[in-house]
């Protein structure tokens, strides 16, 4: 019989080898085929002592909204706050999506796990171009800082958690808003999950150019890698296995670029068997191997 560990252990195994079947391309057949094999492993995971408050408006566009996961049993400390912002190649994505755990799973899992979780969503490209995604990561955070205490949370231990799209607008936030210099309040750390930084880098294809626009060289020129290397807030950039090449480059980058100004590594992970998605899509699930660094990294 099993023990849980050695379950958690054959189930990563078992999902890694699937994963890895797929490639490092993202694809409709490769998100599809992702979001298949992540669904069944949420089967039976017992989220009732969770309770959820949907669609808190934090500005006053429609997408301006986020989701607030606390226990339905709080305590008498407050407790640390992650904030995740969705992928979606600037384009689509949402907090959640009705019939499906994800991006529940996130919110719930720092819920699981001492924390208050909070999943926003935030305006799209084409129609809303850089820096809006990394101007709405702030006002979403400071909308926390008003607020996250009357739900239980630490509005001086917040944590923003971004993935994919969600990633470059937590890291131009991070550079835009709490680069070097910077006096005052500052997030108490920020996760970048498979995310690019350097837009004079990036490949130059459809999503760049909805978000950061058609030209090119004038996009180029805005790039944050420099303030984001230079910035106090503590990092943990995460990258998958199987993630694209260009999301391997701009990891390359990024770690080379703040150890110029650092002379040490921000805290980095490379999750082996995962591919652009799995690692998300899989916390809060049997085979989790993201989970237990974040956690580490907010303790």
């Amino acid at each position: 019989m099993s023990t849980p560990d050695s379950r958690d252990t054959d189930v990563a195994s078992d999902l890694a080898t699937r994963i890895r079947a797929l490639g490092d391309e993202v694809t409709p057949h490769t998100i599809g085929a992702t979001i298949a094999l992540c669904l069944p492993l949420h089967e039976g995971v017992d989220n009732s002592g969770v309770a959820t408050i949907r669609d808190l408006a934090y500005g006053p566009h429609e997408r301006q909204r986020l989701d607030v996961f606390a226990p339905r049993r709080p305590g008498n400390v407050a407790r640390p706050v992650l904030l995740f912002v969705h992928g979606g190649g600037f384009v689509a994505g949402d907090k959640s999506t009705p019939g499906s755990p994800f991006y529940d799973n996130v919110g719930q899992w720092a819920t699981h796990n001492g924390m208050l979780g909070v999943t926003m969503t935030y305006r799209l490209a084409p129609e809303h171009r850089w820096p809006s995604g990394s101007e709405d990561v702030a006002r979403a955070v400071q909308w926390l800082r008003e607020h996250v205490g009357e739900h239980g949370g630490d509005p001086e231990q917040i944590f923003v958690m971004g993935h994919s799209a969600g990633a470059v607008h937590t890291a131009g936030y991070i550079a835009r808003e709490h680069s070097a210099g910077g006096t005052g309040w500052r997030p108490a750390g920020a996760v970048l999950v498979s995310g690019l930084y350097d837009t004079r880098s990036m490949e130059k294809n459809s999503f760049f150019k909805a978000y950061f626009g058609d030209d090119v060289a004038g996009a180029s020129s805005v790039s944050f890698l420099a303030a984001l290397a230079r910035t106090s807030v503590p990092l943990m950039a995460v990258l998958a296995e199987y993630d694209p090449r260009d999301f391997q480059r701009q990891a390359i980058e990024l770690n080379a670029t703040y150890v110029s100004q650092h002379q040490h590594w921000p805290r980095f992970l490379q999750l082996p068997g995962h591919n652009h998605l799995s690692h998300v899509f899989g916390l809060n699930a049997p085979g989790d191997r993201l989970g237990p660094h974040i956690r580490a990294f907010v303790r």
